[in-house]
């Protein structure tokens, strides 16, 4: 993986920035033909984030575009891992793009998840979180619900109050 943890001053002394993590159980194989329309969508999909106005990193496995082979979470389970300057930019991202099209249509490729499949939490602006670190935060957020340690859309906290966590 190119994901690496390094070290870094707590979130109160630097200015933060926004990391993801979701989670997707495919219904199929990643080279099930059923999921070949997902696997279409990844590079203009991913290019479309890599361009996007507050992009700052996303997780890709070593030698590849992306992080679909990685399956830290379950044998049939994909991440994706990215940072953002903050919030508004992952959210023009996620649902006012052509990203959108592809999570209309996430039914076809992706099991119904029962638990929360989507963390949101705030990183020292340089901080490139690890799998680790993500699957943490998701495990968090899935015990104890929103907090600033771990939030959604729906439920987010600003920066300051994680701030408040951690210093």
């Amino acid at each position: 993986m190119t994901s690496s943890r390094p070290a870094h001053p707590a979130l109160h002394d630097q200015p933060a920035q926004l990391a993801q993590l979701n989670v997707a159980t495919l219904l199929h194989p990643i080279d099930d033909p059923r999921i070949a329309p997902f696997v279409e969508l990844l590079d203009p999909v991913n290019a479309a984030a890599d361009g996007a106005p507050g992009f700052v990193w996303r997780l890709v496995e070593d030698g590849t575009d992306d992080a679909t082979g990685l399956r830290p979470a379950g044998a049939d389970v994909i991440v994706n891992l990215s940072v953002w300057e903050n919030q508004e930019a992952l959210w023009e991202f996620a649902y006012r793009s052509g990203h959108l099209e592809a999570m209309r249509r996430r039914r076809e490729w992706f099991a119904r998840h029962v638990e929360a499949h989507l963390v949101l939490w705030w990183v020292p602006a340089g901080h490139r979180p690890d799998v680790a670190e993500a699957l943490e935060r998701l495990a968090h957020l899935r015990a104890h619900g929103p907090s600033p340690r771990a939030f959604t859309f729906a439920s987010a906290f600003s920066a300051e109050e994680a701030r408040s966590l951690t210093g």
